[in-house]
């Protein structure tokens, strides 16, 4: 169900943000953190319902774990242990979806064993809410995590409109403003401005992004087929696509914010006009603002940094 499909914004969202204010304005609030939960299972499993099972597994086994790395109670494993096998847990997952065939392909090519490996379909956003999760675990084992309900950690997990295309949230940006009572009361403001927000991505999707992007397919199809292409029509497909990733980037992520909004949640920016860069230290700040902090601050800086 993409953002732009007729289901998604003339159904899905009305529906969704209409059962979460009733809710909330009848002092329902669990009810409501539940019923968009709900709807973003739903969402999820538009593509393929058996890959509800795999994120709620993954949702509630980390839960579970940084529950107890909150409390410093991980049974007969110590705190280190049990984070350094959460994340080999949530990394060896993503591996096998994401690279088992490849891997398997290669070792049978190399070692002509014949080996062969069905093909495994890789689950929508597993890396998102991959990431996501592992940042929490390290947060619970420096005690820079609260505890918080099953609920709204779910939700802080598959909140749809970030769930597919990110940002790549952090819990202290969500998970706090789960807990606030204000958000299940409707306000004008928001649902203008998100709304706003929502249809000048829409724009950037429909209007610019798929119309470039009729023209850059078929010239790159045409020369992976072997056909011949002319210097115009090379250049004009490679800058039609450089658009096409462009507005299409920006204008999902405009539209993820749009519907954080509209329900009362700020979504953080994730797209901050990377070909305005001066380099690509500063492209890689400004395209996908929220995968570039997470592997700073998760992975460089653990690292050593630029020691």
């Amino acid at each position: 169900m993409l953002f732009n499909s007729y289901e998604f914004i003339f159904f899905f969202v009305p529906i969704t943000v209409a059962g979460f204010f009733l809710l909330g304005s009848k002092g329902r609030g669990q009810m409501a953190i539940a019923w968009l939960v709900a709807a973003s299972l739903f969402y999820y499993g538009w593509w393929n319902a058996y890959y509800v099972v795999l994120i709620l597994i993954s949702t509630a086994a980390n839960y579970l774990l940084g529950l107890g790395l909150t409390r410093r109670t991980t049974g007969d494993f110590s705190a280190r242990t049990a984070l350094a096998l959460g994340i080999a847990a949530n990394l060896g997952v993503l591996g096998y979806f994401k690279y088992a065939n490849f891997l398997v392909d290669n070792l049978s090519h190399v070692s002509g064993a014949g080996i062969t490996l069905a093909p495994i379909l890789l689950p929508i956003a597993i890396s998102f809410f991959t990431f996501q999760q592992i940042a929490y675990l390290v947060d619970a084992y420096q005690g820079r995590a609260k505890e918080y309900g099953f609920l709204q950690y779910c939700l802080f997990v598959m909140f749809f409109p970030q769930l597919i295309a990110g940002p790549i949230v952090h819990h202290r940006e969500m998970l706090t403003q789960f807990a606030r009572s204000e958000i299940f009361r409707l306000k004008a403001d928001n649902l203008a401005v998100g709304m706003s927000f929502f249809f000048f991505g829409l724009f950037k999707k429909v209007a610019i992004a798929d119309v470039v992007g009729a023209y850059a397919t078929p010239v790159f199809q045409a020369a992976h087929s072997g056909a011949a292409v002319s210097f115009v029509e090379a250049w004009a497909a490679a800058l039609s696509y450089s658009f096409q990733i462009y507005f299409d980037f920006s204008g999902y992520s405009d539209m993820a914010i749009g519907l954080g909004l509209m329900m009362g949640f700020n979504l953080p920016i994730n797209f901050n006009r990377p070909y305005h860069s001066i380099g690509i230290t500063d492209f890689w700040r400004r395209w996908h603002i929220s995968l570039s902090s997470f592997l700073r601050d998760y992975l460089y800086i653990p690292l050593g940094g630029n020691k």
